[in-house]
């Protein structure tokens, strides 16, 4: 937009007159010149979104989603008193990756024994086997994970131990998780990929600025309200949305040779595009295979599931589902913004 355009629209609000010519001109060349600052800063808007997901702060008790990530108001945890154990059972959990993919500290990656309970969105981890109506501790909170926007994958590159998959959450943490028996790891990784795709809500977008630094868009940790017909379209919609940009992102990246920060830029932004793309594929296979099978039993999702003949990850074949498209990524990687590789069997290289 041109100077005259702008002060010519500016001018067809103020028909009072108000504001002369001279003045406005200084606002164009200030908006054009000087970088666009946040209009709000970043307690204020966390006071704002904390508010907006708890309608009454006062009566809900609020607990931090563990492992450092206190820091975002879309990753605390809300108890529910009335969801719906979807799972519980035996697990050994080891923490790969902090918030952001950042490395874990040495003496913080250790293997622990948990009981873990799948309820509503959450999934608690505490030393105690499950007792249904029993109020779990505070320590026991602090190791509470929140599957909103979650992604449970197989380890299919981890050998030092059996039945082990990955749990990848909205700010990019990475758990290992180790089940005591292969069908065991396999229903965890079905039904938290289920419950993620029921209940998981619509993206916000990402943040703009006038900086060309990759941001990921910001995801609620509120429940959707959509219906489930609904949610499995905004699913596939968003699978559309990251094919059309990764393509378009390798596309842009032909013939360039970025160098530093930049390329570090793109690296990141393609291993996001890559696995949004993963997550909403599987997300949209899962939940069409629900809704076919007409229940909300888990136990019937999981025998459509074995039915369909479902991978490893729990997600159907390509050939036995028609929603799922033959090129999604069966096993979408663990690692931090592509930029360091993946451990092996046999690659020579360490594994975490």
């Amino acid at each position: 937009m041109t100077c005259g355009d702008f002060i010519g629209n500016l001018e067809g609000l103020n028909e009072g007159g108000d504001f002369p010519r001279e003045l406005l001109k200084a606002l164009y060349s200030s908006i054009k010149n000087e970088k666009l600052q946040w209009a709000i800063d970043e307690e204020e808007l966390r006071r704002s979104l904390s508010e907006l997901a708890d309608p009454n702060p006062k009566v809900i008790k609020r607990v931090s989603g563990g492992s450092g990530s206190g820091s975002s108001p879309f990753l605390d945890l809300t108890p529910e008193p009335g969801a719906a154990v979807y799972k519980h059972g035996a697990l050994v959990r080891k923490v790969h990756a902090d918030p952001d993919c950042r490395k874990t500290p040495r003496g913080k990656r250790g293997w622990k024994s948990f009981h873990g309970i799948l309820k509503g969105m959450i999934l608690y981890l505490q030393k105690e086997e499950y007792q249904p109506g029993k109020a779990l501790s505070e320590a026991e909170l602090k190791n509470a994970i929140s599957i909103h926007h979650a992604l449970a994958t197989r380890a299919n590159d981890y050998s030092k131990r059996p039945h082990v998959f990955y749990l990848r959450t909205a700010d990019w943490r990475v758990f290992l998780f180790q089940a005591p028996s292969l069908e065991q790891m396999q229903s965890w990784i079905t039904r938290i990929n289920v419950v993620a795709a029921m209940f998981s809500a619509p993206p916000f977008p990402a943040a703009v600025s006038s900086q060309k630094k990759f941001s990921r868009p910001l995801l609620p940790s509120a429940a959707t309200r959509l219906s489930q017909e609904e949610q499995v379209r905004t699913h596939e919609a968003k699978l559309k949305a990251m094919k059309s940009e990764l393509r378009e992102h390798r596309a842009a990246l032909l013939g360039k040779k970025a160098r530093g920060k930049e390329a570090e830029e793109q690296r990141q932004k393609e291993a996001y595009l890559e696995f949004e793309k993963s997550r909403y594929g599987t997300y949209a296979a899962l939940l069409r295979v629900k809704l076919k099978a007409g229940s909300e039993e888990l136990d019937t999702v999981e025998a459509a599931l074995a039915q369909a003949g479902s991978r490893e990850d729990g997600v159907p074949s390509p050939h036995s589902s028609p929603s799922l498209q033959p090129n999604i990524s069966s096993q979408p990687r663990a690692q931090c913004h592509g930029s360091e590789p993946q451990a092996g069997a046999g690659s020579g290289r360490r594994k975490p």
